[in-house]
């Protein structure tokens, strides 16, 4: 939890209970434009602009609300391409989508599936299943950084690819941003969107993201959902029977936001402005490299990386496969913070924004005792 989050939300408690309605426009920290108040730091974190930013909803949320948008399926181009080991969710969300439309996922819904023997997936395995499939091909829809595994694709060869073949390509950011240094805008991604609850420390339930690119930013033409908050700002409160969205990310809001929510993210998201990305993903990599040498050098048969070696192949997740879940249940009663995913994985994660060397040389420590 960031240090300041307790002192900004009591802040918009204390409006609330000073100003009741009208903190929406006299609290120090006025309600009505508060997301604003968000974008610009979002947008240096995800590399977009501004006008392709905004901070709304939660993550699946987005994805849905951006499919309704971006996946336009037709007789003949009509597939999704996604990884098979892809979050639950974005499965459920996907596979819901192409029901939606009356379609069959069995048939849809093309997976990416490693090699034989192999862990993760292969950038030109990715491309050439693109380049094959390409004209049923409506969207391709990848998670930044795998779920279970921490492997980190390459958004931009993947993008060109996609868009080579004539499909929208989109993308969950849920464990890339503020993992990664990404660049939305130019790596030409249509669409994307992610969760502020793990790398960006907006607390439980946080706020999630979306970002449009700037070349959507004014097709009014695209079907949405709508609702009074994508509604034209000028406009907005003339309740007219009419909607007229925003241009950009703004335009696909449906209500109003959470704002104390909105308050412990914007405490997170100050720390992020004065570190920069390009100076945590630096460090990420030193740590997260460190860790590794260190979980080598214990050799012990019983676990194995499963993430990729390349640092440039992931962010400062590693997942552990393990023969015994009770090793994680050790690790935990001695202090680690850590996760344990089926069947068999353990992910860790040094974040260069809060963890030092000496936290990853104790981790080390600890899970030698534990295989002890």
């Amino acid at each position: 939890m960031p240090k300041t989050a307790r002192a900004y939300v009591e802040q918009e408690l204390a409006d609330w209970e000073r100003f009741a309605v009208e903190g929406h426009v006299h609290a120090k920290n006025p309600w009505l434009p508060y997301h604003e108040f968000l974008t610009e730091q979002m947008a240096a974190i995800v590399g977009a602009k501004p006008v392709e930013t905004v901070v709304m909803n939660s993550l699946t949320v987005n994805l849905h609300l951006l499919l309704v948008s971006f996946y336009r399926p037709t007789r003949e181009r009509y597939k999704i391409v996604i990884e098979k080991g892809a979050f639950p969710s974005d499965q459920y969300a996907v596979a819901s989508q192409l029901k939606f439309h009356g379609l069959d996922p069995s048939d849809a819904l093309i997976e990416l599936t490693p090699r034989h023997g192999e862990s993760t997936l292969r950038t030109e395995d990715i491309i050439e299943t693109i380049n094959r499939e390409a004209a049923s091909i409506a969207l391709v829809m990848l998670g930044g950084v795998n779920y279970y595994t921490g492997q980190a694709f390459d958004m931009k060869a993947i993008t060109e690819a996609g868009h080579k073949a004539g499909a929208v390509v989109g993308f969950d950011l849920a464990h890339a941003a503020g993992n990664l240094e990404l660049k939305m805008h130019d790596w030409d991604v249509d669409f994307a969107a992610w969760c502020s609850y793990k790398y960006l420390n907006g607390g439980p339930g946080a706020v999630g993201g979306a970002f449009v690119h700037e070349r959507h930013a004014n097709s009014f033409d695209l079907p949405r959902f709508a609702g009074w908050w994508g509604h034209d700002k000028a406009t907005r409160f003339l309740m007219g029977p009419e909607f007229h969205p925003l241009a950009g990310a703004e335009g696909w809001q449906i209500s109003n936001p959470p704002i104390l929510q909105m308050a412990a993210l914007r405490a997170s998201l100050e720390i992020f402005a004065e570190a920069g990305m390009t100076a945590l993903r630096k460090k990420s990599k030193k740590l997260t490299g460190y860790l590794e040498t260190l979980i080598n050098e214990i050799d012990d048969a019983r676990i194995s990386l499963v993430t990729p070696k390349d640092p440039d192949q992931r962010g400062c997740q590693l997942s552990i496969r393990v023969e015994d879940k009770k090793l994680h249940e050790q690790i935990v009663s001695q202090g680690v913070f850590a996760d344990w995913r089926e069947p068999n994985v353990i992910r860790v994660a040094p974040v260069p924004l809060y963890n030092s060397f000496a936290d990853v040389c104790r981790f080390a420590e600890i899970l030698r005792s534990a295989l002890k």
